[in-house]
């Protein structure tokens, strides 16, 4: 497949109608951010379990709807205004699926289902957002779509957002070949930036928020697994370029950096671009998740599909990813304490 790098240009498309379900969480308020940018009229449609609709662009363009993907006549309204779906909505965070396994599978399988039919009876295309956690514990040099999945037991709830996550490409996949919806599937890898939290156990902005309270960093096992990061300004762009690529349509895409860096050495490099006087602090896997926990020591993306088909190629580095968290959550932090200072 040819290289089309002028494709990485993301082009405006004024008066496009978008939904985007999840839109008020990190990487959703994102994208709408970029869609408005780009002339879009945007529907953004969130259950606040984990997204703020103070993340939310205050711009004409966009309108805000509190409701969840399991509302089957909520979506089914909302899509036929719209001519494409991006499908972010999911239970979010490793510290979600352990702590709601059920709810997590309802919401993933049964919403996914209920925006394909949704869209299938409106003829608009979807982008579902799936997860590089479907590769589970293959640890190969650069995972490509076609690798195999590597899982451990379906009894450990651990597994089961990367279950539900196959299945929901799965139903992608069938809703493009067996009724001819225009669906593509994207596997994020740690994508990052401002409004990310760690409460639900990102490790960047976790590990930024211990350093900016000079606390001890908490690295969980050793320390030696290694992960890539990618900046969200880079993946949503990818986004917007990818869905509107007639050629992307039924096929499944990893996006992210493959750039790999062990979570000790980003500590480290939290520590140092912070300022911080804090330690790093080991924590085992059992104290942090439980027992039983399964981890992964390597997850690299190959992104050779993503960039053969759209030009992709990330060039915001770990350190401005870093920052970019940093900055966000020194404002947060100012703001915070303005209010309270106000209140006193």
């Amino acid at each position: 497949m040819a290289t089309d790098n002028t494709a990485w240009q993301v082009r405006a498309n004024p008066g496009r109608r978008t939904l985007v379900t999840g839109g008020a969480g990190f990487i959703g308020s994102h994208l709408v951010d970029r869609l408005v940018e780009l002339g879009h009229q945007v529907i953004a449609v969130d259950d606040l379990s984990t997204g703020r609709m103070a993340n939310l662009v205050d711009h004409p363009s966009v309108e805000r709807v509190a409701g969840s993907v399991l509302d089957a006549p909520l979506l089914d309204e909302l899509t036929s205004r719209v001519d494409e779906v991006y499908h972010l909505a999911a239970a979010v965070g490793v510290n979600t699926i352990l702590k709601d396994p059920l709810r997590s599978l309802r919401t993933n399988l049964h919403g996914t289902e209920i925006v394909l039919n949704a869209a299938l009876r409106h003829q608009v295309q979807v982008m579902v957002m799936s997860s590089s956690e479907v590769y589970g514990m293959n640890t190969s040099d650069g995972l490509t779509e076609d690798d195999d999945r590597v899982l451990g037991s379906p009894l450990l709830a651990r597994w089961s957002y990367a279950e539900a996550k196959a299945v929901v490409e799965t139903l992608a996949y069938a809703y493009w070949r067996n009724e001819g919806l225009p669906t593509v599937i994207v596997r994020p890898f740690n994508i990052v930036g401002p409004r990310q939290t760690g409460r639900y156990g990102m490790v960047i902005p976790r590990l930024v928020g211990q350093a900016l309270r000079d606390e001890p960093l908490s690295v969980y096992g050793d320390g030696r697994q290694t992960r890539c990061f990618c900046h969200v300004r880079e993946a949503v762009d990818a986004m917007v370029a990818l869905i509107g690529h007639p050629d992307a349509y039924g096929q499944a895409f990893n996006l992210g950096r493959p750039e790999e860096v062990s979570i000790r050495e980003l500590a480290e490099r939290v520590i140092e671009l912070s300022g911080s006087s804090s330690s790093i602090q080991y924590v085992p896997y059992s104290k942090a998740y439980g027992e039983g926990f399964q981890d992964m020591r390597r997850r690299v993306p190959d992104i050779t599909k993503l960039r053969d088909l759209i030009g992709f190629e990330p060039r915001l580095g770990l350190d401005t990813i870093v920052m970019s968290v940093l900055e966000d959550q020194r404002q947060s932090r100012t703001a915070e304490l303005s209010t309270l200072g106000g209140r006193g």
